[in-house]
């Protein structure tokens, strides 16, 4: 699909991965509409390319009216909606059993599922709404839309503590070929993106020990976190293939997470 003067709807674009993917698509002529919590960041601000709308993406109803938006904004710009990039996600680590004797909070559970599973179906389903009824590309093909969900190397091999996150990642990866099947008569494509330690806020959170520890131990080659910018050609390249449809894409460095670290 081309992406230059189409729009694409991506969630937590203010940060980390989902900015450098919003940067990489108005590198290439693309418009994007950014859903976040988080204010714009100065680099997206005043881009005639870029529209902001606060979006907390746990709730509904914002989710509906920041899908409306986009698509009155798509009709002013002239630029069709191309689809989404679900980057919106977060990590709460927790014990399933402390060494207390507690038991895992519902608390981390909730919100997890929330944002990472809800979120990404909820934005999704209301965005495709819209995407069916764009005119198909003029092409062999006619595609119209490509739909990028944000899984992670948790959801094949999750570490002690990461029980919700590896069960919200799971069953984003499990949403990807179903997904494609339900939208092929569409010509929407579905791809979903497993990145490794990456440097985000997220892992910016973690100590120097387990860095290095997920560098040595979980990446073969290059011995580094990867960067936002490495998502971001991933991102453009599920974009600009046809054939890449229904599959999960493993960006990991070669490396496959121990049982610990």
């Amino acid at each position: 699909m081309k992406i230059e003067n189409r729009t694409f709807i991506i969630s937590g674009g203010c940060s980390g991965l989902g900015l450098a993917t919003a940067q990489d698509l108005l590198a290439g002529g693309a418009y994007v509409a950014i859903l976040d919590v988080a204010p714009l960041p100065v680099v997206l601000a005043g881009s005639a390319k870029c529209i902001f709308v606060a979006t907390d993406i746990r709730n509904v109803t914002q989710v509906a009216a920041a899908v409306t938006r986009v698509a009155e904004w798509t009709s002013e710009t002239g630029a069709e909606l191309g689809g989404v990039v679900n980057s919106a996600g977060l990590g709460r680590n927790e014990l399933l059993v402390n060494s207390k004797g507690k038991a895992h909070g519902t608390d981390v559970w909730d919100l997890t599922m929330d944002v990472n599973v809800s979120g990404t179906f909820h934005l999704t389903r209301l965005a495709l709404e819209h995407l069916v009824r764009v005119k198909p590309e003029d092409t062999t093909d006619g595609e119209r839309g490509v739909i990028i969900l944000v899984a992670s190397e948790a959801a094949f091999e999750g570490q002690p503590g990461q029980t919700a996150y590896a069960a919200s990642k799971g069953a984003i990866r499990s949403m990807a070929l179903p997904m494609a099947r339900d939208l092929a008569r569409h010509h929407v494509r579905v791809v979903a993106i497993a990145p490794g330690p990456f440097t985000t806020p997220l892992t910016g959170t973690l100590s120097q020990k387990v860095q290095g520890a997920l560098n040595s131990a979980a990446v073969l080659y290059p011995k580094r976190l990867g960067t936002p910018g490495e998502f971001a050609k991933t991102v453009r390249w599920a974009l600009e293939c046809a054939y890449v449809n229904g599959e999960t894409i493993r960006l990991t460095g070669g490396g496959r997470v121990p049982a610990f670290l």
